[in-house]
């Protein structure tokens, strides 16, 4: 007998010739199936109905297809054949489908060949048939097809020989292939394994399984790779997906507890004195939405345990204003506030802002300041030595309340002398490590985190991938909020539509606004990390084979660059007007200089990269054109387009693209401009990734945690995976009941994926 640990060649057997060695290798280092366990959770993609016929559509050329078909003509011939000069036989067969028909040839060289293939090729039927798609004077047909014929003999085809006519059930599975690796090689060897397997190991508990209706992980084994009917494949499926989810909420729950046991310095407002002063000054109300978040802040800030919150809205919902109001009552709390932004110029532009905001409450320490003032300093990592040293000093002093900066407040030399909250802005999670640095600046005792984020997260994703965060949602935009309409510029069918884009641009000018162009490049035409090659896609069809080929667009020019769009626009679209550009390859005090510019109303057009994407507030831009638009992510279309119309005036978004009509790059801009709901926008970009993207493998590199378990689709499993977690986390943090549930969650606590579920 065998186990999960064995190894899978215990299944595979002596592998005999080169063709079985070459599989061998396919299965164990191409597939990554080294033990039975591996083995028999590499589970079906789909399933053949072969009680019925496949029904075929959209074939292409070289596909590698799998299909159950019946026989509809049957004829042979015999002919010369010219290499040996003897007599040599061609069987010719079309098999019928709920689709196209496809033809088949087999030739022999035998007569006890050829009159084998006669017979068994017989009228009305069926089979399981395996080839490549080819075509041949115009018809479809299958070239050199493996099979397991249906019938009175119950036959199989010669490569097929050792398959069991008895492991074909109603439903046959489609295994995930790899070169070398035929789907009936998994099938023979899952089958075989099944037989000889002892007993598997079951980390879901007994009373876990009775109340929320999940099988046994034998029963669920063998219903995935031998079903007999639909419900069986759903039941075993959601086995494992619960299984998954219920490992991910306990790794998330025991973060979650582990963050409460820290402890933290209550900060419950002081006497309120800034706070109070701050809210008398703001020349508007706070939305219902502000308050009320603003309130449960305040409450886990007096909490004598570290507030852990992620705090997400829609672009221009005010989410600043709620993290500004937090640091205050730090501040007052006796503590000291640090807001982290990703790039130099979102922390500019926070320290500008929020300077503004404040007024005299900012200048603590200065000649005019307020009573109730604190200082705000901002530190990045291009300040020089000289210009870093006295912010340094204030901070160790406790005499600055409030530092605005990069990662660069990380760093070993920034000292505080009560760091009591740490605000993270826009798609950077916090993780272990700079939790741990900023522990160790605080003097032994973490800080409060507020995680802001303008990109709407489902909310199964916010449960499966910020699982360790208590989620806020701003819904309201402030007043004053304009609406922005979006429209795609299709140059592939309209190119004459680029000169209008530009007379907008100087109609918005003319009028007293001004715009943002943005550019997928700085200079040149390579791609750049976070852009989008369209003519990638490492997707697979359910049998694993490449998908069909997408509608393409005619050859495009160029990719527009900063440089040559800055000189295109000077020279010849928008002579006269004050253009400038923007971009990372800028010093920062250029880049400094450049947007104090464009806000002070001194530049019409600013030329930019997606350096503008988050954060920056110019209330009398009204138009953005984003060109190569299908170059940018659904998301970020949406953070750039929440640039303009912040100032109550309309604003207009154009997208401008060579990307044909039914290109995947078309409908994400056709979804952007058919609506400005972001949670929307977050369902329809997360439906076109592919799910570990959703972990964000295509930016760190890891492979997603998530194997079987879609956050989108399988809401209700996580919503009940997490109720599960909670109630075992209730009884034993430990888990010390369910020894193997405990390995498991060990297990993804130290992986590299929940490494990066902390740092993502």
């Amino acid at each position: 007998m065998i186990d999960l640990d064995s190894p899978v060649e215990s299944v595979l057997g002596v592998a005999k010739g080169p063709k079985a060695q070459r599989r061998n290798v396919g299965i164990t280092e191409r597939l990554g199936i080294k033990t039975v366990g591996d083995l028999l959770h590499h589970f079906p993609r789909r399933y053949l109905e072969t009680g019925s016929l496949s029904a075929l559509e959209d074939l292409r050329e070289g596909q590698l297809l799998t299909v159950v078909g019946e026989i509809s003509r049957s004829h042979s011939k015999t002919y010369k054949d010219r290499r040996t000069g003897r007599l040599a036989y061609r069987q010719e067969v079309v098999l019928r489908t709920e689709g196209p028909s496809l033809q088949m040839t087999f030739f022999a060289q035998q007569a006890r060949i050829g009159k084998w293939n006669e017979q068994r090729f017989k009228l009305g039927r069926r089979g399981i048939f395996m080839g490549k798609v080819g075509t041949f004077r115009g018809d479809w047909q299958l070239t050199n097809p493996q099979m397991v014929l249906f019938g009175d003999d119950g036959e199989a085809g010669e490569d097929l020989a050792a398959l069991s006519l008895e492991s074909i059930g109603p439903l046959y599975p489609i295994y995930p292939l790899t070169k070398d690796v035929e789907s009936w090689d998994l099938q023979k060897a899952i089958s075989f394994a099944r037989t000889m397997l002892d007993e598997v190991p079951e980390l879901v508990p007994q009373p876990v399984r009775d109340e929320f209706r999940v099988l046994d992980a034998r029963t669920a084994i063998d219903r995935i790779h031998a079903p007999e009917t639909w419900a069986e494949v759903h039941r075993a499926r959601h086995r494992f997906r619960f299984e998954e989810a219920l490992v991910t909420q306990l790794v998330l729950g025991r973060r979650r507890r582990a963050v409460r046991r820290m402890g933290a310095r209550p900060r419950d407002g002081g006497d309120g004195a800034l706070l109070a002063a701050f809210d008398a000054r703001l020349p508007f109300e706070l939305t219902a939405g502000q308050a009320g978040i603003g309130a449960q802040i305040e409450e886990d800030l007096a909490n004598p345990y570290p507030m852990n919150r992620l705090l997400q809205g829609e672009v221009g919902s005010g989410k600043t204003l709620v993290a500004l109001r937090a640091m205050l009552r730090v501040v007052d709390s006796g503590g000291q506030a640090a807001l982290l932004a990703p790039t130099e110029v979102l922390a500019q532009q926070h320290h500008r802002s929020i300077t503004e905001l404040l007024g005299d409450l900012a200048g603590g320490g200065m000649l005019g300041g307020a009573d109730e003032a604190t200082s705000v300093e901002l530190l990045t990592g291009s300040m020089t030595k000289t210009q870093r040293t006295a912010p340094l000093l204030r901070l160790a002093s406790g005499e600055a309340g409030i530092v605005i900066g990069t990662h660069a407040l990380l760093e070993e030399h920034v000292q505080f002398a009560d760091l009591g909250l740490v605000v993270v802005d826009e798609q950077h999670r916090f993780g272990v490590e700079q939790r741990a640095a900023l522990t160790d600046k605080s003097r032994g005792t973490p800080p409060h985190v507020l995680v802001m984020t303008a990109t709407p997260i489902p909310r199964t994703v916010a449960m499966t991938v910020f699982g360790d965060l208590e989620v806020s949602t701003l819904t309201e935009l402030p007043a004053g909020r304009a609406a922005i309409q979006t429209n795609v510029v299709p140059l592939a069918e309209q190119p004459s539509w680029l000169d209008r884009v530009w007379q907008r641009v100087r109609e918005e000018v003319a009028k007293g606004h001004q715009a943002y162009v943005v550019c997928p490049r700085i200079s040149g035409d390579e791609l750049e990390p976070g852009q989008i090659d369209p003519d990638y896609d490492d997707d697979r069809d359910d049998d694993g084979t490449a998908p069909p080929p997408r509608a393409t667009s005619a050859p495009a020019p160029p990719l527009a660059s900063v440089e040559a769009t800055l000189a295109d626009l000077t020279t010849y679209h928008l002579p006269g007007l004050r253009v400038a550009p923007l971009h990372g390859r800028m010093t920062p005090e250029d880049k400094d200089r450049t947007m104090r510019a464009f806000a002070a109303g001194e530049i019409d057009v600013l030329v930019s990269t997606t350096v503008i994407e988050v954060g920056v507030d110019v209330a009398n831009a009204t138009t953005m054109v984003l060109l190569d638009a299908d170059r940018f992510g659904i998301s970020q279309l949406h953070q750039l387009r929440g640039r303009v119309g912040r100032g109550g005036l309309p604003g207009l978004c154009l997208l401008v693209s060579h990307a044909a009509p039914g290109t995947d790059a078309r409908v994400r801009l056709d979804a952007v401009a058919a609506t400005t709901d972001g949670f929307e926008l977050s369902r329809v970009d997360l439906e076109q990734r592919r799910e570990g993207d959703v972990l964000g493998r295509s930016q760190s590199g890891y492979r997603s945690s998530l194997q079987n378990l879609k956050v989108l689709r399988d809401e209700d499993t996580i919503v009940a995976a997490r109720e599960a977690a909670e109630g075992l986390l209730d009884v034993d943090e430990t888990l010390a009941s369910h020894p193997l549930l405990a390995e498991s969650v060990l297990v993804m606590e130290a992986s590299q994926e929940s490494g990066f579920m902390e740092k993502s």
